[in-house]
């Protein structure tokens, strides 16, 4: 009787979920194993403050066997099982209980060590629970003692009226450093859980972990009445990561749970890059690589020779140190923070063409489409601009917490695979040297920069490279005695005047303002990027940057429709300099409708955009659904969002009427008849009279001179129809 009593005990300790699920046949099994004991068989007594818990040999149950390792410190004791308890998805894991501290005590909200600990996190009992005394950042988990592979979590919320609330997009992490610098995410939570009742996922990652830990949502205390870990003992492998959407996954963590606060402080931080492999970027072609230059190459030539199956069932993580800190002008007042990661070493990111230090996370906040930057991008590389920035859809986790979907874009900057120009060095000093490269902005809020200059016109210019801290007196007087020259030029060009033509690359420029309009940016000028080449005389325009209210997403210009002109403002006095270049004279004006001519034939049409926007919404769906549980705004107007009209499907169906409507708008505007390019061809007819060149055919088309060679047609300016 006495060893009966002693198992009624331990079953008044024993976690109540495990021990409801026992079947009948269990019972059979622990008699035996009861009888065991008393015979003698018993491999020794554990004491609790409720007598000795006896254990023998493993106690069989349809999950297979429980392994606890550690002990572990509850109000009852100390509960110490040294024998397995195997279940179908390992052991259910146990060791010391860990997590921010101090805990809240409720009635007076002040903060305790004494109620409300980690370990009532752990003791089977559903009305107890762990609570943070900070809102945000806050976690509990366990130190397992060694590296274990997680297979499954389990939890369960607090018993009060928003207990299921608090626990949704709650994060499980798994780490080998007990500061977390180095944690990954292994599960979300993304549907309210059930008070009293255990909630339990699979985890696909194939990773051991010593520390294992959940992270509760924003402005939740952490509130969680039980957790549980499932898995084995095992280092594991990075063969298999989690991502908690379709998308790659770019997971931070700052030194001490530190938020960046500003844009000039990097915040020490640990970045982890994790994407499903092989897959292509938004925008472009190419394979995701985490890794080198070589690294990148070779996954290619996988490809290429049929090897994808093999790589498809792995997963491709970067880690790094990084500095972390935040970017951006209005951006950077949203609640949805954006961010600059520079990476301690050099980076090929998710198929990129650069291999760079400095990337942008662009927060995408007031765009409810979360791709009006992608889609213009694209419209970029068909206008066949020198240089588009890279971007990617990427889920975003900052010290535990789901941050929402986020671009990864490239940093603007001097660089092979970006402006791809010299990159000058204080010696630069005299000769052609001096001459270039540079690269600046015009930028409506270049007063708030450090290489601020104002030109005599009353633009506002950023100079970004040389930097600031690298730029000498010699290569800055340099740079503003020729900004001064060029807007000069521009701003005495006219029909009798074509000086400017030596200080402005028309082509880029072109392009540049085609891709801007065709997207209704009123940005176009406000932050207009420009750069000069080392022994050209040439301003050249580009690269194409933010479009967040672009595609009737500003109530100022709202609806765009009812416009009849181009966009033409921003920064102070720069409508001027834009106007004295696109009308100058009929030669601009000419090159405008046949760069304009170019892109309608090489996919900017209405019917190839709204395709393209249609394959993006579908690759964002999943990470669009938590980005809008973490921020939900559908049915706010927020920044300068002129609607707000409540789902996502609404959103980007109001994207692609504005691109049908803006397409006919431009072709109306340019005076443009589209037809595709073979048809151009058929229908010109050959100039008489006039001395042709050999291979070259001078032609009228509806009355203008063009000349056809190799089967392609050209203006009289020698640009490619």
């Amino acid at each position: 009787m006495e060893i009966w009593k002693n198992f009624c005990n331990f079953v008044g300790v024993f976690r109540a979920h495990v021990y409801m699920r026992m079947e009948m046949k269990i019972i059979g099994v622990v008699v035996g194993l009861l009888i065991a004991v008393s015979s003698g068989a018993a491999g020794g007594t554990i004491e609790s403050p409720h007598g000795a818990l006896l254990a023998g040999t493993p106690i069989e149950t349809p999950h297979g066997a429980l392994l606890v390792g550690t002990p572990i410190e509850t109000p009852h004791g100390a509960l110490l099982v040294g024998t397995p308890i195997e279940t179908a998805h390992g052991a259910l894991l146990a060791g010391t209980p860990i997590g921010s501290s101090p805990s809240v005590e409720y009635v007076g909200f002040t903060a305790t060590t004494t109620q409300n600990l980690p370990s009532d996190a752990f003791d089977g009992d559903m009305t107890t629970y762990y609570a943070s005394y900070e809102r945000s950042y806050t976690w509990v988990g366990l130190d397992l003692g060694r590296a274990c592979v997680i297979t499954k979590v389990g939890w369960s919320p607090r018993n009060d009226g928003v207990g299921p609330d608090r626990m949704v997009l709650g994060v499980f992490e798994g780490a080998n450093e007990p500061d977390f610098m180095d944690a990954v995410p292994i599960y979300m939570i993304d549907a309210k859980g059930t008070i009293g009742k255990m909630d339990y996922a699979d985890v696909e990652c194939s990773l051991g972990f010593r520390y294992v830990r959940y992270v509760g949502p924003s402005d939740a205390r952490c509130n969680v009445a039980e957790l549980e870990f499932y898995g084995y003992e095992g280092e594991g492998d990075e063969t298999r990561m989690y991502t908690p959407t379709n998308l790659p996954c770019v997971v931070i963590h700052t030194k001490n749970n530190q938020e960046p606060w500003d844009k000039v402080t990097y915040v020490e931080s640990m970045v982890t890059v994790i994407a499903p492999s092989p897959a292509l970027p938004s925008g472009g072609a190419g394979v995701n690589s985490l890794g080198s230059e070589t690294e990148s190459a070779e996954t290619n030539a996988q490809l290429e020779r049929g090897e994808a199956d093999e790589q498809s069932e792995k997963t491709v993580v970067l880690r790094d140190t990084a500095g972390l800190r935040l970017r951006g002008n209005a951006s950077m007042q949203f609640p949805k923070k954006p961010y600059r990661i520079k990476f301690a070493n050099k980076h090929k990111v998710l198929g990129s063409s650069a291999n760079a230090k400095n990337w942008t996370l662009v927060n995408n906040y007031g765009d409810k489409t979360l791709m009006r930057n992608i889609v213009a991008f694209h419209i970029s590389d068909v206008c066949e601009l020198p240089y588009t920035p890279f971007c990617r859809p990427v889920d975003v986790f900052v010290n535990g917490e789901y941050k929402g979907n986020y671009q990864l874009s490239d940093r603007i900057e001097v660089k092979k695979g970006r402006v791809a120009i010299e990159e000058m060095t204080p010696e630069d000093l005299v000769g052609e040297a001096l001459s270039g490269g540079y690269l600046w902005e015009i930028d409506g809020y270049a007063t708030q920069e450090p290489s601020y200059y104002r030109s005599p016109h009353g633009v506002p210019v950023t100079l970004h490279s040389p930097k600031d801290d690298e730029i000498v007196p010699m290569q800055r007087s340099y740079f503003t005695n020729y900004y001064q020259t060029m807007e000069n030029a521009v701003f005495k060009s006219g029909v009798n005047d074509t000086t400017w033509r030596n200080y402005i690359d028309y082509k880029t420029f072109a392009r540049y303002t085609l891709a801007n309009q065709v997207c209704g940016n009123p940005d176009v000028y406000w932050s207009c990027y420009m750069y000069k080449k080392r022994g050209d005389m040439r301003a050249y325009t580009g690269p194409v940057w933010d479009f967040d209210i672009a595609f009737d997403n500003d109530y100022r210009q709202y609806p765009e429709a009812n416009h009849t002109e181009f966009i033409l403002g921003g920064a102070d006095n720069v409508g001027p300099f834009v106007r004295h270049i696109l009308y100058a004279d009929q030669r601009s004006r000419d090159e405008m409708q046949a760069y304009w001519h170019i892109a309608r034939n090489k996919g900017v049409s209405a019917e190839e955009l709204v395709a393209f926007v249609d394959s993006v919404a579908q690759e964002l769906d999943a990470s669009q659904r938590l980005n809008f549980m973490r921020w939900p705004i559908l049915w706010q107007t927020v920044h300068m969002n002129p609607v707000a009209l409540g789902t996502y499907t609404g959103e980007v169906q109001r994207l692609k009427e504005f691109i049908r409507m803006r397409v006919g708008w431009m072709d109306k505007k340019l005076g443009y008849e589209w037809h595709p390019l073979d048809e151009a061809v058929s229908d010109l007819q050959p100039v008489t009279g006039e001395e042709q060149s050999v291979g070259v055919t001078k032609v009228v088309r509806d009355g203008q001179l063009l000349i056809l060679k190799e089967g392609r047609v050209y203006n009289v300016w020698g640009i490619q129809n």
